[in-house]
């Protein structure tokens, strides 16, 4: 088992690796964007990405139903 300066100095190598792994990997757009749906349509389980579009929506696609509370000061 390594002690001291080399410990260390495995410990940081062993950083920039995962470092390396990560950047090359990037970033997942699908999940991403699937992270900033978060208000989701009562009638039909839309997912909207804000209460303004959600009152567009519901408005537009469910005329007939009525308006949920969380929609009302919208």
């Amino acid at each position: 088992m390594a002690r001291g300066q080399q410990k260390v100095q495995s410990q940081q190598k062993n950083a920039e690796k995962q470092a390396k792994l990560k950047k090359a990997q990037g970033t997942d757009q699908k999940t991403a964007a699937m992270a900033s749906l978060i208000f989701k349509c009562s009638v039909c389980m839309a997912q909207m990405p804000d209460p303004k579009t959600y009152k567009q929506h519901f408005e537009n696609k469910h005329p007939k139903a009525p308006m949920p509370a969380e929609l009302a000061n919208v």
